[in-house]
């Protein structure tokens, strides 16, 4: 039986220092980031062993490293989160990454803006 499977971790909360403006630099925004990550749980089921699945503990430190690296664009912030995951959990076959500005400063009144990355 074929199937896919994932680990996710949904609505991070973080306080970060990413935009173009220099108030954004200064005092900085919150940010939300989703991310689901597939990979083939079947060792992990049989097993029950960490060692065999894609810790997310790990991947919520990773996040919140990247996020506290300052950058103009959120492109950017999520294109880095996307290669630190690729280079440190090799058993993960696709990655889906949503990364907003919670009130972003536009002069719109939004939930937010941001990235979303899809990768398989």
């Amino acid at each position: 039986m074929k199937s896919k499977s994932y680990i996710y971790l949904r609505d991070i909360r973080l306080h970060a220092y990413h935009g173009v403006l220099e108030q954004e630099k200064a005092v900085g925004a919150d940010f939300n980031v989703s991310l689901r990550v597939g990979y083939d749980v079947t060792a992990a089921m049989q097993s029950d062993d960490v060692c065999d699945t894609v810790n997310y503990a790990e991947l919520y430190a990773l996040v919140k490293r990247e996020m506290s690296q300052p950058s103009q664009l959120l492109e950017h912030v999520a294109g880095r989160i996307v290669k630190a995951i690729q280079e440190e959990f090799p058993l993960v076959t696709s990655i889906d990454l949503e990364l907003t500005k919670l009130n972003p400063p536009m002069g719109a009144a939004c939930q937010g803006a941001g990235v979303e990355i899809h990768l398989i």
